[in-house]
This record gives C-alpha cells, structure tokens and sequence, in this order.
C-alpha cells in the first residue's frame, strides 16, 4: 500500500451506527416551510446529513466511553476532576482551570470579569455568541482581521491572523485606554475556517505585553490550529500538535475553550487562567451561576469523557487523516461548479453564494438562498454567514448594510460522517449549480434583535 494513501484513511473503525432519514423533495419543502425557512427550526429526524455545527456533534470513542462509567457524580472533589484538571493543565500551562458547560458559559464569566462597561474587546474576530458575551457586558467587540482575508481565492496559509498594525494602532490611539482584552480565535472560525499563525500569535502577545493589556485565547479548535501551523508555518514541521498548542496556550494570560469541539465530547468547556486574582472572581461566579468549581455544570462522565478526548484531539494520525478529508470535500466541491474560501480549513468549508448566485442581491440573503437550497434539493443542513447573520437591518428587516461575503459554512462533525455522505454533499451542490438562476431569494418576517440567525423566521421572495 503506498505511503500516500494514508492520510485519508480514519484512524478508527466503527462499532456504533445511527440510522439517518431519507425525506422525500415534498416532504422536505413542508418541513422547512414550517420551519420558517430557517434551518435551526428544522428537527434532527428531518436532516440526511448535518452539517449545521461542529459543536457537540462529534462521535466519542471507545475509550471515552469506558471512561465515563468510572464517572463520580460526588457534588465537591469529586474523583472525574482531578484527571480533567490535570490534563487541561498539562496541555496549557494554566495553574488555575474552571470547568464549564460549554464555551459561552466560559465567555460570559471571563467577559463579566475583565472588561467593563464602555470597554472594547479586540479580536481577529469574534464569533456570534462571542460577540454577543461582550456586549452583555457591556463592551464594544471590534474584528481586526488580516486584510489578506479578504481575498477568498489567495491560498495564503494564515488568513486567520489578527491584523497586527491595526492592533497597535488601536492600542497605541485614542482608544488604548478603553481597550480591556485582546482575544485571538484559533482557528478563525468566522472568516472562513482559517488558522492563525505562532508567528501572529506571538507578535500580537508581545503587544499587548507592551500596552499592558490582557491577552486571551478563544481556543475552541487549538488542536486543527496546531495542525495546520505544523503543516504550514516554517519551522514546526517537527513538533507534535501538542508541543504546538502549549505553546501557543503560553502566549497568552488565558483561554476559554468550547470542548464540545477539540474536546471531542458532546458537552464542557473550560476556563485556563494565570492570574490568581482573576481566577477567584471567575470561581466565585462560575459557583453562583454553573455549579461548584471542581464540576462547573458538568456531570463527572462529562470530565471523564473530556480528560481522553483532550488526548485523543492531538494524535497525529487523527488530524491528517480529518484535515485530507476536508480537503478533498473542497475539491470536489470546487469540480463541481461552486467556489469555496481558499485554502481549505479542517473544521469547516465556506461557500461562496455570492459568486454562485449573482442574480441574488444581499437583500434577499444569498448565503441563506444556497443554505436553504442544499437542504430542499438533498436534505443538507448548513448555516450562512453572510448578510442574514452580519448584515445591518432597519426597524422594518430591511437590509441597509450588507456584509462583506455572501458566504455558508458546511461544518463537518468529528469521526461521524464517512467519504460516501461527504461525496453526496459535493454532488448535490453539483446539482444547484446547473441551474443556480433557479435558486430564490428569501424575505424576513420576524426576527429578534439579538442573534437573530437563529430564530429569525423568513418566507421566498418570489
């Protein structure tokens, strides 16, 4: 067998199946209108293949399994703890580490923490939730993403960086004294799944060192980030995606991790900290909101099933063989007819519906148009990101500024999909594409103030 036809192949073997629906195009049009053409409305048992989110939607494995019998459910010290604590500290560098139930849990208590009201988070950019933590607090969050990440095609291997002129533009201006955090998301999840470099990653500490600012990490993906720095970044091709992480947990005062991602588990998050000042104010709210500090909100299979995934996420064979899938998922979708954002990531690929659908203006959302197509043509449920999500609306839903990119995010769940169902997505946007004049555009009848993609309710416009 040669060498080379290894990266594709998993690095496991299945034992557990779950049988996936196959609706009719009839029943599909009835569900999603009632759905209010949203795709977060739909039902799971509606779905052929999800690829609304990576989050919580991976597989666990055996060995996370057998762990999470040993689960200790004990209120205070409970025995599930210690490994997870250990093992997140072993992987950061952190002394102090708070369990959560999901990543925004995290945000919320760290954002509620540092930043006050009238205060800006900067960021390479802030995802949705995100976002919205900062403003809860009562913050200003502002994206200072790489302009190299405006070319869609380019194949710069870093298009996840944070624009690091503009960092210390805004840091050394007239807004420096209100800046309270610098956040770097790894990998880049809302600009089109792209990684950050150790090389961004180390300047943009060494700023914030200098302006005395705090500099965290959003580090849902850290181990896909570490991959692609290995396999990118001059002068890593011989350190582990482990030695790679830690080392980039150093260059920061802190994390907040989503482990329902690189955590390869279904639920938890987790909170790595230095300071032991900033640590006890986060305890203190993490008690009064989530639960005691040694289970934070997660029962103690949770931490067990966490403690193995944190070791599973790093194995090499694991991330090539995840990363060639994705690649090779862009490929066929490229030979199809429609334009992802370059180079590919691991955990997502990017659609560009505005290229593919020119006959659609931002106002009738064209990322939500192909978003909705894939699943009235083949069952396919994905999420857009573009002007439904970014865009500026009056009173009335009416776009009055569009986002930059029209674009959709096809996320690929952890070790659940085979080739044949990632093949079958490449071939139905195949099918869209002949005719992409045929896709309709979509008006919006409710939608609520905040995060509105997820419960906004919309109709074609025909």
């Amino acid at each position: 067998m040669p060498e080379e036809a290894f990266p594709l192949l998993p690095p496991y073997r299945i034992k557990v199946v779950e049988p996936i629906p196959f609706l009719t195009a009839g029943q599909r049009r009835e569900a999603y209108a009632a759905a209010g053409y949203n795709p977060f409305n739909l039902r799971a048992d509606q779905i052929t293949v999800d690829l609304l989110s990576d989050s919580g939607t991976g597989a666990t494995s055996s060995a996370q399994e057998a762990a999470a019998a040993r689960g200790d459910e004990s209120y205070a010290g409970a025995r599930s703890w210690f490994p997870f604590r250990d093992e997140v500290r072993d992987l950061t560098g952190y002394p102090h580490v708070l369990p959560v139930h999901q990543g925004r849990a995290a945000e919320r208590i760290v954002f509620s923490t540092i930043l006050r009201p009238g205060q800006i988070c900067l960021s390479n950019t802030h995802f949705d939730t995100t976002h919205a933590n900062v403003e809860l607090a009562g913050a200003e969050a502002r994206d200072l993403p790489t302009p190299r990440a405006l070319d869609l095609d380019s194949d710069d291997p870093f298009k996840g960086d944070v624009d690091l002129d503009a960092l210390e533009r805004t840091l050394a201006g007239p807004d420096g004294e209100r800046v309270g955090l610098v956040l770097m998301t790894i990998t880049n999840n809302g600009l089109g799944a792209q990684p950050v470099s150790m090389a961004n990653l180390t300047a943009a500490s060494e700023l914030c060192r200098r302006y005395r600012v705090p500099f965290w990490l959003d580090a849902a993906r850290f181990a896909e980030n570490a991959w692609l720095v290995r396999e990118r970044e001059p002068g890593y091709a011989d350190l582990s995606p482990r030695e790679i992480a830690t080392r980039a947990f150093q260059l920061a005062d802190g994390c907040v991790i989503s482990l329902k991602k690189d955590g390869l588990a279904p639920v938890g998050g987790v909170i790595g900290v230095r300071d032991p000042d900033i640590f006890a104010t986060c305890e203190a709210n993490l008690i009064a909101t989530e639960g005691f500090s040694t289970y934070g909100g997660l029962a103690g299979h949770d931490l067990e099933r966490l403690a193995v995934g944190l070791r599973e996420v790093v194995d090499e064979d694991y991330l090539r063989s995840r990363a060639a899938s994705t690649a090779r998922l862009a490929r066929l979708i490229n030979e199809a007819g429609v334009d992802t954002v370059q180079p590919a990531g691991i955990h997502a690929l990017y659609l560009n519906a505005g290229r593919l659908l020119p006959h659609l203006d931002p106002g009738r959302f064209p990322g939500h148009a192909l978003a909705s197509q894939l699943y009235l043509t083949g069952g396919i449920r994905c999420a857009e990101l573009g002007s439904l999500y970014l865009g500026e609306l009056n009173d009335d839903h009416q776009l009055v500024r569009p986002a930059p990119f029209e674009l959709v995010r096809l996320a690929i769940p952890r070790r659940v999909y085979t080739e044949a169902h990632l093949e079958y997505v490449a071939r139905t946007l195949g099918e869209i594409a002949k005719q992409p004049d045929q896709v309709p555009g979509y008006r919006i009848t409710a939608a609520p103030r905040v995060l509105r993609h997820f419960k906004v309710r919309l109709e074609p416009a025909v």
